[in-house]
């Protein structure tokens, strides 16, 4: 048995029943059930939640991820209302907003992300709001509405080291999601922000050039995690890291130049987003 293996308690129902009535009431999905997050009774249970807008149909297969894959239905127009009313009854100071890859819309879903935000801000005008979104294959159109949202932070998520891009996200790029985050950090004020995994097979030098390469697309803000592998048919974990690899690997990318770092073993892309 691995000593390092992370242990923690399934979700219990009384902790996440408010969030998760809140929710299903207006008819919305979390990427903290679709990617099946360890984190889901903390964050449920502080009415904390990662909002998946644009369906919980990926275009996308990669080997980490829990999230369906297949064609999507088409954008429902009335979420952006409910997603809104959401947030308004939760009582959300800062809300997280993500989505699965729609390669198959013209603009890869780029205009509901808008419309979502001018909702929010609608209906919640002190509500900050993160938005973290798919590569949109680098289309500089579909960056463009992006930024144009203003909103407080801009996140895309790098997940891992080039050598194991294409086994862990054959459809998505290395190079691609650099490209994205410098777009970000280029084109706009708001914070830029990425995420990690480790466990997959890199090595710590693998890491840190990662980072590296972060770092010089603009990126300020970083993630860090253990991979965990949601079922048998994913990409088998090839490595658990104890603690202290995580305390020692913000401390590497703070000496960087991170201005903001969130690393440990359960620590996910929007784990605690308020606080980073």
């Amino acid at each position: 048995m691995n000593p390092h293996k992370p242990k923690f308690k399934a979700p219990y129902p009384h902790l996440v029943e408010e969030t998760t009535t809140i929710l299903r009431s207006h008819g919305l999905n979390t990427v903290c059930e679709a990617a099946a997050c360890p984190n889901r009774a903390e964050c449920y249970s502080k009415k904390m939640a990662t909002f998946m807008i644009l369906g919980d149909v990926c275009t996308r297969a990669c080997a980490f991820c829990n999230v369906k894959t297949g064609k999507g239905a088409a954008p429902d127009g009335d979420e952006p209302r409910r997603l809104a009313g959401a947030i308004a009854a939760l009582g959300l100071e800062y809300a997280v907003i993500t989505s699965v890859d729609r390669d198959d819309l013209n603009d890869y879903g780029a205009g509901h992300f808008v419309a979502c935000v001018e909702a929010v801000r609608k209906t919640c005008p002190g509500v900050k709001i993160e938005l973290l979104t798919p590569d949109f294959r680098a289309d500089e159109g579909a960056l463009e509405k992006i930024v144009h949202t203003s909103v407080e932070k801009l996140a895309h998520n790098q997940e891992t080291v080039r050598r194991l891009c294409a086994r862990v996200r054959p459809q998505s790029s290395y190079e691609r999601s650099l490209k994205t985050l410098e777009y970000y950090a280029t084109k706009c004020t708001s914070i830029v922000k990425s995420s990690l995994m480790v466990g997959l097979g890199e090595n710590e030098e693998e890491l840190l050039e990662t980072m590296r390469d972060l770092l010089d697309a603009g990126v300020s803000e970083l993630t860090i995690g253990q991979y965990l592998q949601p079922t048998s048919a994913h990409h088998p974990v090839n490595k658990y890291y104890p603690a202290d690899f995580f305390e020692q690997l913000r401390a590497e990318a703070l000496s960087m130049g991170f201005s903001a770092v969130a690393s440990g073993i359960l620590v996910r892309s929007s784990y605690h987003a308020k606080e980073l």
